[in-house]
């Protein structure tokens, strides 16, 4: 294997009588770098946003969330609430009853998700972080309601913090007998908003928080639920603590962490992040064309050196394999200049915030995430790689057994 790479090494680098084949070469070279590089800052720029919603869900989010598999509402049983407390791998719980509800502040209007939560949630969620006016306050010393809600709902009604005017709240009543009196059948109820909360645009267009006493006063409910929010202990896996609380709940019940709380979101985004790799990685394929008519020309101008190697005992296969690792090489450069380059730009990009996203302003963040991760190189490498090898062996091959004649290459 030495004599081929050394001579395919020499013939990378060393000048041709054709100064075409040179500029060919060089071409492939580039043309793979610039595809290598395409896939890493893609792939780069996909794990930022990957990691920036995951971040984000997380505030909002708890670490595993219980809730019924079939049915709306649950009273927790008192027994499984002590095995939780118990439970050393969990750290918090918090109760959790949810339901659409209809605001209208002044002459505005808006459908919301109103979110009843109990103390505790502040410590299985992070959304008390996210205050951007006002202050995190569901119930004050004399048991008062209030009510934090998301940035777009505020925007929407045009809540003013600053001012003594209360939400009103609409719920359809579960227990009122049919009629056509639209206030006897909904609960009203009004609530004051202490504080406004941005997590990102889904969650801020939605949600509003208040207290759990609060939802089950306007659904009408005593000790029920819609779901069980989970905190899970530092130095326990999220996957041992689930396991163990489905077995304690029982399949009428599933327990859901963060991945499986919005799954189709985390597949999509995979979905969408290897269908750019393969469409970029098809792009590298038809750049490697161009080592096809790089070998090729390189062929027939070393004619008479695979003569002279067959004169000294070469066969037909170590000829082969000397315009095999040519070629290779050639997309090997391509590959590692392309790393080189992607990962540059890649850390320009964090460090400086070159490319900005541009927007209505509503964003967190002003410029495209980027997140390297070691994976992507090895997949990207590996891609290039076998394209390179695909692209210089059969065209070596089958120039050599087709163009040359036997007394050449025998």
């Amino acid at each position: 294997m030495k004599l081929p790479f050394y001579i395919a090494w020499r013939y990378l680098f060393a000048k041709k009588s054709q100064n075409v084949i040179n500029i060919i070469s060089a071409i492939s070279v580039v043309g793979v770098a610039l595809g290598t590089m395409a896939l890493i800052v893609v792939l780069s720029v996909f794990n930022g946003f990957d990691t920036l919603i995951k971040s984000l869900f997380s505030v909002f989010d708890p670490d595993l969330k219980i809730e019924l598999v079939e049915g709306k509402t649950f009273v927790p049983d008192d027994l499984i609430t002590e095995q939780i407390e118990d439970h050393p791998g969990i750290l918090y719980y918090s109760e959790i009853l949810e339901e659409n509800a209809l605001l209208v502040y002044d002459e505005r209007q808006h459908v919301v998700r109103m979110k009843g939560v109990d103390e505790n949630y502040r410590n299985v969620s992070g959304v008390d972080t996210m205050i951007i006016q006002g202050d995190f306050i569901l119930t004050d010393e004399h048991n008062n309601h209030y009510t934090v809600m998301g940035r777009g709902v505020g925007n929407i009604l045009a809540v003013g913090l600053n001012f003594i005017t209360p939400v009103n709240v609409y719920i359809p009543s579960r227990t009122a007998p049919p009629t056509l009196s639209p206030e006897r059948a909904f609960n009203r109820q009004i609530i004051f908003p202490s504080g406004i909360f941005s997590v990102e645009q889904e969650f801020d267009m939605e949600y509003i928080l208040v207290p759990i006493s609060f939802a089950r006063l306007m659904l009408e409910y005593e000790k029920e639920v819609t779901s069980m929010h989970i905190k899970v202990a530092d130095g326990f896996r999220d996957r041992t603590v689930k396991n163990d609380l489905q077995n304690l709940f029982g399949d009428d019940f599933r327990v859901l962490d963060r991945y499986e709380q919005h799954e189709w979101l985390y597949r999509l985004m995979q979905t969408e992040k290897w269908a750019i790799f393969l469409i970029l990685t098809f792009i590298i394929l038809v750049a490697s064309f161009n080592i096809i008519g790089s070998l090729t020309m390189l062929i027939i101008e070393k004619k008479k050196d695979m003569a002279v190697l067959k004169s000294l005992g070469a066969d037909k296969k170590i000829i082969h394999r000397i315009f095999l690792l040519e070629g290779w090489m050639i997309s090997v450069a391509g590959a590692l200049t392309g790393l080189v380059i992607g990962t540059v730009v890649c850390l320009l990009q964090m460090e400086y915030e070159i490319i900005k996203l541009y927007g209505t302003g509503t964003f967190i963040i002003d410029a495209y995430p980027v997140e390297l991760q070691f994976l992507d190189y090895i997949y990207v490498f590996l891609a290039v790689v076998f394209i390179g090898f695909i692209s210089a062996w059969y065209p070596s091959r089958y120039v050599i057994k087709h163009y040359l004649s036997e007394e050449d290459t025998l």
